[in-house]
């Protein structure tokens, strides 16, 4: 029963942290990378469908993102959505080959951004804290039932401890290299 609900704390709390390594992947830095536009979606045949399904998208170089359309008519759409989305970008259409052109950021932008990482980050952490409450509480309530010891109580609140401090170690880690890859000129 204890490891049921330390496994599920891990399983949990290792979710925790990829999501916010997708998050932080959101956040635009000076560099062209295909996951910029992950999170854009093009009205194709009233449909909301994700950009990469019908474009393929790579890195021209270090600060342009070429995305090949797939079927040419959706091009207006494709730059459209681009261009709506926050990302801030200018699409430029040359038949079926789409360039995005990254600006490079200004410090003052630097600085918002980093900020934003932080945020995430905390987000993050307290996950992780939330999913150690839960777990605890599910350990306390095995010894209100009378199903552990207090030895087994103890032993068990170390253990989710260290998974804990592991994740937040983790989140860290990430918001360390984001923060250092952001302010990278």
């Amino acid at each position: 029963m204890i490891n049921d609900v330390i496994k599920d704390a891990k399983e949990r709390m290792n979710k925790s942290v990829e999501a916010l390594k997708t998050q932080m992947s959101k956040v635009r830095t000076g560099r062209a990378h295909p996951s910029l536009l992950d999170g854009i979606k093009v009205s194709y045949y009233g449909a909301d469908t994700p950009l990469k399904q019908l474009a393929n998208i790579t890195t021209e170089d270090s600060r342009t993102l070429a995305i090949t359309v797939f079927d040419k008519s959706t091009t207006g759409a494709i730059e459209k959505a681009i261009m709506t989305s926050d990302l801030g970008l200018n699409p430029a259409s040359a038949g079926t080959v789409i360039r995005v052109p990254l600006p490079p950021l200004t410090e003052e932008r630097r600085r918002d951004l980093v900020k934003v990482v932080r945020a995430e980050a905390e987000q993050g952490r307290v996950a992780v804290r939330n999913i150690r409450r839960d777990a605890n509480g599910d350990i306390k309530e095995l010894l209100k039932e009378k199903e552990i010891t207090e030895d087994d109580d103890r032993k068990a609140q170390d253990d989710i401890q260290k998974i804990t401090d592991d994740a937040i170690k983790k989140i860290d880690e990430l918001l360390a290299s984001k923060e250092a890859e952001l302010m990278e000129v």
